[in-house]
This record gives structure tokens, C-alpha cells and sequence, in this order.
């Protein structure tokens, strides 16, 4: 099963740009959503442009800590409103890493139909709370193509399985050749059950788009939290001071080699050099000359 990223089309329908439409209807194109006059953001694919492929979405959204459980809030009751054989919820954390640092998530599974309009509105969601969307990815599986191969491989499978049957009818048959045959039959068997349920898996995959809504808390100046200064100075103080010690450390492993054999030299010169020689020189010379 190819999974791919469905960046390439953005490509495929620039060039289509100009080419001409069917009763007026331009191609089908990836929505936009504009974050406050910034460069538009991809908010989905149309089923109709990929037909066969089952999408993943994942969104990310920088906010505020105090604003994050609001816009997870709204974004649940968008899928409650829609009904469970539409939009389901199948996952939801929120979690209080520090005194201003919040991380959250959401996970969907929507009716691929309206997957890219509601994707489209939480964003509008998030962007009405004052956050930022740092994050859109979409992700495709070629579910169509796996539904065919489990297919084409559950119908030779099920031919093995006559085949087999028809030796397995033969009165001839030793007790081996029956054990051997019976074996490959429940092989074939189970090859043909296993092609079912990935063709069942890839039809699920059609039926539900997975959408995940990331939320993390904005901070203007990284390590520093402005509702606990005190608590956030010292802890600046502790990694700083952890910072200084690594590196001192870091430069006396690097540097404490070579400094110990310079010093082993200097004493070695000290004690054995001309200036330590000359005087037992000298007196070597008064010794002979008395």
C-alpha cells in the first residue's frame, strides 16, 4: 500500500489553471483559508479530485494556554453537531506541562464528503481565538489500488482452493500426499480469508477520513513564563548554570591532554635543561683542575 502526499497536485492543477471547465465550474482546486491577509493555507482535498484514495489530516495550532481548552471546546461541538455517522471522536487530550505551557489534541473521523469544509471552519475556529496555524499536512493512501490487489489475490486464492479440493477427491491419494494437499489447502484458505479483510480494511479507509487537530501554547520568549517570574528566573539560573558546567567540563576533557603533557615537559625542562647542568658542569671542572 503506497501512502503519498498530496503535494503533487498542487503542481498538476496549476497547469490545469487555464484549461477550460465543464458549465462554468472551475477544476476541482484545494481550498484556501486566509489567516488575516497571510498567504493562503491548504485545507484539504475534494473526494472527487482523488477518487479511490483515503486522506489523513493533521492540523497545528499555536494559541494562547488560556484560549486552547476554549477552541478544543468548539472544535468537539462542531463534530457532536454534525452526528456520529458523520463526524466521530475518537481521541482527546489536553495536558499542563508548566505553568503557562499547554499541549492538547483532538482526533476525527469524518465523512470524507465534508472532511475539507470542516477543516476549513477549524481553522476559522482557531483563528477566531487568536491563534496561528503552524502545521497542515495531508496525507493519502491508495486505498482503490489495495482494494483491487486484495481482490485479484483472494480470487486466486479461492482457485487454489478448488483445485485443491478436486486432488483431495482422488481416491489414490497416499496419506502423505492427503497431509501435504490439506496443508496447502488451509494455506490457500487463510490467504483468501486474509485478502478479505484487507479489502474490508481499505473500504473503512474510503468510508472514514482520520483528522487530527494538534494545539500547542505560544510563547514570546522561549524558557521565560510571564505569569511566574520568579519561578521562571530561576529556572533560567539552573540551566544556565548546568550550561557553564557542561562546558567548562567539555573543555577540560578537550583541553586537559595536551595541557598535562606541556606541563610534564616544562618540569622535565626545568629539572633536566642547561641551566640545571651547568653547575655540576662546573664543579666537575674544579674537581680535576684541584
Amino acid at each position: 500500500m503506497n501512502k503519498i502526499v498530496y503535494v503533487l497536485p498542487l503542481l498538476a492543477l496549476a497547469a490545469c489553471k487555464q484549461a477550460a471547465t465543464v458549465d462554468g465550474n472551475p477544476p476541482a482546486r484545494l481550498d484556501t483559508a486566509q489567516d488575516k491577509g497571510d498567504a493562503a493555507v491548504p485545507t484539504g482535498i475534494a473526494v472527487t479530485a482523488a477518487p479511490g484514495v483515503a486522506f489523513h489530516y493533521h492540523y497545528g495550532f499555536s494559541l494562547a494556554a488560556t484560549r486552547i481548552a476554549t477552541a478544543q471546546e468548539a472544535h468537539a461541538e462542531a463534530c457532536e453537531k454534525l452526528g456520529i455517522t458523520r463526524c466521530r471522536i475518537t481521541g482527546m487530550r489536553y495536558q499542563l506541562l508548566g505553568e503557562n505551557r499547554v499541549e492538547a489534541a483532538l482526533v476525527l473521523k469524518l465523512d470524507p464528503a465534508i472532511a475539507r469544509e470542516f477543516g476549513k471552519s477549524a481553522i476559522a475556529v482557531a483563528q477566531q481565538a487568536e491563534g496561528t496555524l503552524t502545521e497542515a499536512e495531508i496525507t493519502g493512501t491508495d486505498a482503490g489500488g489495495a482494494i483491487s490487489a486484495a481482490e485479484s489475490d483472494r480470487a486466486r486464492a479461492r482457485g487454489e482452493v478448488q483445485r485443491l479440493d478436486g486432488e483431495l477427491a482422488r481416491p489414490d491419494l497416499r496419506d502423505a500426499e492427503r497431509a501435504t494437499l490439506r496443508q496447502q489447502r488451509a494455506d490457500a484458505a487463510h490467504a483468501a480469508d486474509s485478502a478479505v479483510d484487507s479489502a474490508a480494511e481499505a473500504r473503512a479507509s474510503l468510508a472514514n477520513t482520520p483528522m487530527e487537530l494538534a494545539y500547542t501554547s505560544d510563547a514570546a520568549v522561549p524558557g521565560f513564563d510571564a505569569s511566574a517570574p520568579l519561578k521562571s528566573s530561576l529556572a533560567l539560573l539552573i540551566g544556565s548554570a548546568q550550561t557553564t558546567f557542561t562546558v567548562l567540563l567539555g573543555a577540560i576533557a578537550l583541553l586537559g591532554p595536551p595541557g598535562l603533557v606541556i606541563l610534564l615537559g616544562w618540569l622535565g625542562w626545568r629539572r633536566w635543561g642547561p641551566r640545571r647542568r651547568r653547575p655540576v658542569a662546573q664543579e666537575s671542572q674544579q674537581a680535576t683542575s684541584g
